[in-house]
């Protein structure tokens, strides 16, 4: 039966040497061989009985749920450490490089002063912005010599030439050429009035067929007739309109038909800055 001793020592017994070996090695006379036993044990004792110790690799000896415990809350410290460290670099690195990109844009900045400095004030934003506000009032301050407001009879070849040829340029003529009692031109004429005081700086004209001097097929089969004037030059033309808009159609189908021709601006891409001088100039 083994002993605590055997255990721990986890050898046989033949290499043990005990009080009662050394009475039976006396009866028998090999007392020189028990000693060398002597030896082994002393030899094997010291090696299994030696304490090894090594350093801290991370882990716990102590597997128990107190060691547990202390080895999460570690982890999680050095987790947190780690992730409050790198957090640290990455804003240190943001800073680095908005200071260098601020850095670089004024030395930008100050090359341009020496080099050319009105072309440096040109580029501020602040002179941009007082650059388009003036436009804006000399653009408003000629457009009020330009209102017209209404629908415009031309009663001769010569009012007809006169509305177009001597126009200001930037002034767009919507011209309407129609009959009586044909279908589609009442409701035109009735559209381009709506239309003429919505728009006041569009120069909106009708004027009768037989007036113009065009053929009885044209008065036929042509009337109403849209033709669109810039400059001088035709821009639009758009004849028997009725085949697009129908015989019945309203003053927003009229105005949504030339805007997406592109002879009335669309409302919904003027720029802001034109909205507020509109807002300020009719304050």
């Amino acid at each position: 039966m083994s002993t605590l001793e055997d255990k721990i020592l986890g050898e046989k017994l033949h290499y043990y040497c005990s009080s009662s070996s050394e009475d039976e090695g006396n009866d028998s006379g090999e007392s020189d061989k028990e000693c060398d036993n002597d030896v082994k044990y002393t030899d094997n004792t010291a090696r299994y009985t030696t304490p090894s110790y090594s350093e801290w690799d991370g882990t716990s000896s102590n597997t128990g749920p107190k060691g547990v415990i202390k080895d999460w809350q570690r982890y999680k410290q050095l987790e947190a450490e780690k992730r409050e460290m790198q957090e640290k670099e990455k804003l240190q690195l943001i800073k680095k490089l908005s200071l260098t990109c601020r850095s670089a844009l004024d030395e930008e900045k100050e090359k341009l002063t020496e080099t050319d400095p009105e072309l440096a004030d040109l580029l501020t934003d602040e002179f941009l912005l007082e650059y388009q506000k003036q436009r804006m009032k000399e653009m408003f301050a000629k457009t009020k010599k330009l209102h017209f407001g209404k629908v415009i009879d031309l009663e001769n070849t010569d009012q007809f030439l006169q509305a177009i040829d001597e126009e200001d340029k930037s002034v767009i003529v919507v011209l309407h050429i129609y009959e009586d009692n044909a279908a589609g031109c009442e409701a035109m004429n009735g559209c381009l009035i709506s239309l003429a005081e919505e728009y006041p700086h569009v120069k909106f004209c009708r004027i009768l067929g037989s007036i113009a001097g065009l053929s009885k097929q044209f008065k036929k089969y042509g009337v109403p007739t849209l033709l669109i004037y810039r400059n001088g030059q035709v821009i639009g033309n758009f004849v028997h309109i009725t085949d697009q808009l129908g015989v019945d159609f309203y003053s927003s189908d009229v105005e949504t038909f030339l805007t997406e021709h592109g002879i009335l601006a669309d409302k919904n891409c003027i720029p802001l800055i034109v909205t507020k001088n509109k807002n300020g100039n009719s304050e």
